[in-house]
């Protein structure tokens, strides 16, 4: 296994691993882990450092999954009015070219039932709505994809 690779796994189990942490735990100096984060940062392999939160403890209890189907003229409009809602934690457009995929997180399901009524309903341009709340989470994907 390559360093790189090991090195992001270390980074995706704790992004804010200290160099010397990192350098101890690949057998490297600290000033050649520093290299290789700013070489994987330039190269766009690491995107960003950032947080993940637990949505329970922010009183975030509603997690609903929607696939959606936009007639094609309006998709782009229509993910990247979604993508700037606060209550839109990922979105993907899909292969078809007409379905969104996206994750929300509210309070409540009142709080969902507003946003889905302001950015969905009642909308001709979508042409189809699947909401699905979240029972229990058995595995997701912390840290992003595995290596």
């Amino acid at each position: 296994m390559s360093i790189e690779t090991r090195l992001l796994r270390l980074l995706m189990k704790n992004g804010r691993m200290s160099y010397t942490d990192i350098a101890r735990e690949l057998d490297c100096s600290r000033a050649y882990a520093r290299d290789v984060v700013r070489k994987l940062e330039e190269d766009g392999v690491i995107e960003q450092f950032t947080v993940i939160l637990n949505p329970d403890k922010l009183g975030k209890r509603i997690s609903a999954f929607l696939d959606v189907q936009v007639t094609p003229a309006r998709l782009e409009d229509t993910a990247q009015e979604l993508a700037a809602t606060p209550e839109v934690i990922s979105l993907y457009i899909m292969s078809d070219m007409k379905s969104l995929h996206i994750h929300t997180l509210t309070d409540s399901t009142a709080d969902l039932d507003r946003f889905l009524s302001r950015h969905l309903l009642g909308r001709d341009w979508i042409t189809s709505l699947d909401c699905k709340l979240l029972m229990s989470r058995l595995k997701h994907r912390r840290g992003g994809p595995r290596l």
